[in-house]
């Protein structure tokens, strides 16, 4: 097994990018989920509703990626500075409401849904198109880590175990549970496709795992991928 892909989202819920290679540390990827739209009630903007989430799709239109150690926020041609004035105004304005741009303040908020590192195996993703009848993109998942596999869902069997990934050590902890915004078009995908209903009748709605870090490195495309405990 190895590492096929590598994906960053330096804003929570926008449009993220591809890497060759990227800076593991205790917290997950470097600039990972570093920064959150967040509402006039502190709630996150996202693609879902929930204890944490609001639905503001506008987002959607909007990416980021991390230039000299800076994290920048796209929309067409225009670009912004993260937590810039500019880029609130712009947001607020997409939105219809009062929104900004926030950094994650370490020991003391935290903007992964559930953990910091999230995989997911490319005979999942070739199960779900072929027994689901969905397109199965990747990038619908917003995982960070994408895996060769030849076994449907055998990430899910590392869970409780120690994976190498190149010189990075990851503890796998739990199944992913998906959310409406996998049905939706977002992070460079145009168009919807049905993918959360039958998931949830067939797997209990779960696709990837999420893991914690265990020894910090740098993973980059091409990384073998193994066991390290049982």
């Amino acid at each position: 097994m190895h590492i096929v892909s590598l994906h960053r989202f330096p804003v929570k819920a926008m449009g993220g990018e591809d890497l060759d290679a990227v800076r593991v540390d205790g917290r997950g990827l470097a600039y990972d989920r570093a920064f959150a739209v967040l509402d006039r009630d502190g709630m996150f903007a996202a693609g879902k509703r929930g204890s944490r989430w609001r639905p503001h799709e506008a987002i959607f239109g909007f990416s980021a990626t991390v230039r000299d150690d800076a994290v920048v926020v796209a929309r067409g041609d225009a670009a912004w500075a993260a937590g810039s004035s500019g880029l609130d105004a712009e947001l607020s304005a997409a939105t219809g409401e009062s929104m900004r741009v926030a950094a994650e303040t370490p020991g003391e908020t935290d903007f992964f849904d559930a953990k910091p590192v999230s995989i997911v195996g490319t005979a999942t993703l070739d199960w779900c198109r072929e027994e689901l009848g969905a397109d199965a993109d990747p990038r619908r998942l917003r995982v960070n880590v994408v895996v060769e596999t030849d076994e449907p869902f055998v990430e899910e069997t590392w869970i409780g175990s120690r994976m190498g990934l190149g010189d990075v050590a990851l503890d796998v902890v739990k199944r992913n549970t998906r959310c409406r915004v996998i049905d939706q078009a977002q992070n460079g995908v145009a168009e919807r496709t049905r993918w959360l209903k039958p998931l949830g009748d067939r797997r209990d709605g779960c696709v990837a795992v999420y893991a914690t870090v265990a020894t910090p490195g740098t993973l980059a495309v091409g990384d073998p991928v193994a066991p390290l405990t049982a």
